[in-house]
């Protein structure tokens, strides 16, 4: 059976892969503190989950000071030139987006049809993260489509993958830190404190205050903490459930599908978000580091308003 565990293995050695192309990068006069990062994050995925939470521990924390001290550098990788991609777009043109588009079509198909099936009697996927198998299972199926049509050198991918990774620095990782964070959170029992301090201090006594409470604050733990998945715990715990569900009787798929919305309004106003707002400004050099926010902002408000008024006329009527 295919399970998670072999999707980390995957994602483990991509980045293996990286450290060692790192080290042996004499252009990146930082080579080798991207391979002791790259190398140590493949680690993480490779065997996270045969380490103990100390060990873990000091892993997490080596990454940090390595991303922190700035030793992470951008190499020169030795790939395809750009001429010759250029004449490759223009020979095939739209039909370059196949093997981008085939990652979600089979991750959307493979979790439609893959949950219950078995070979043998066995089952095929852990039907617990069909999703996350079938998304990798896409990658990799786009990668040996694109590999059989385009032939490329053999380490195009992995010098193409590595040139992305570097552009993108330590701001790769934030996504699996900001969700720690929300975790942490929420066993610390932050979702309580907010409450009563919410409770104690802002009148709360009608449907609309509890609606306008909750989207507001879902945007701005979001904004603070860079991930709505990470805030959407805090904030359902403190003012979501209690108040908007249960205290006024809301419906709670309608409050939280609404409320995560809300959450995302705040990613697009905040750096924290990198993997959203920095790195496609890195990856497209863009002179203004905080251009994609500013851009973002004057929807992203109006967007807010809206949320909050779509959960006051929907969540207390269905």
């Amino acid at each position: 059976m295919i399970t998670l565990e072999d999707v980390f293995i995957v994602v483990g050695l991509f980045f293996a892969a990286f450290a060692i192309l790192s080290l042996g990068d004499g252009a990146n006069p930082k080579r080798f503190g991207n391979a002791g990062f790259w190398g140590l994050f493949g680690a993480s995925f490779l065997f996270g989950s045969h380490l103990s939470d100390f060990a873990n521990g000091i892993l997490v924390l080596a990454l940090v000071l390595l991303g922190g001290f700035g030793v992470l550098g951008r190499g020169a990788p030795r790939t395809t030139s750009p001429e010759v991609r250029r004449e490759s777009a223009l020979v095939r043109g739209n039909a370059l987006f196949i093997p981008a588009l085939l990652i979600p079509a089979i991750a959307l198909l493979g979790t439609l049809t893959l949950k219950q099936a078995t070979i043998g009697g066995v089952k095929l996927l852990d039907a617990g993260q069909v999703t996350l198998i079938s998304l990798a299972l896409g990658v990799l199926t786009a990668l040996a489509v694109a590999m059989l049509w385009l032939r490329p050198p053999v380490l195009a991918p992995l010098q193409e993958g590595r040139r992305l990774i570097d552009a993108i620095g330590w701001t790769a990782m934030l996504p699996q830190l900001l969700a720690a964070l929300g975790a942490i959170f929420t066993l610390a029992g932050v979702g309580h404190a907010v409450s009563e301090l919410a409770t104690r201090f802002i009148p709360l006594d009608q449907p609309v205050e509890a609606v306008i409470a909750y989207c507001l604050g879902m945007a701005l733990f979001t904004f603070v903490m860079g991930n709505a998945f990470a805030a959407f715990p805090v904030m359902t715990a403190a003012i979501g459930l209690p108040l908007v569900v249960h205290k006024f009787g809301g419906n709670p798929a309608i409050m939280a599908s609404i409320g995560m919305l809300s959450g995302f309004c705040g990613t697009l106003m905040t750096p924290m978000a990198a993997n959203f707002n920095i790195v496609p400004a890195a990856l497209l050099d863009l002179p203004d580091r905080n251009g994609v926010i500013k851009v973002q902002i004057p929807t992203a408000l109006p967007l807010l308003l809206a949320n909050a008024a779509l959960m006051y006329f929907l969540v207390f009527r269905f």
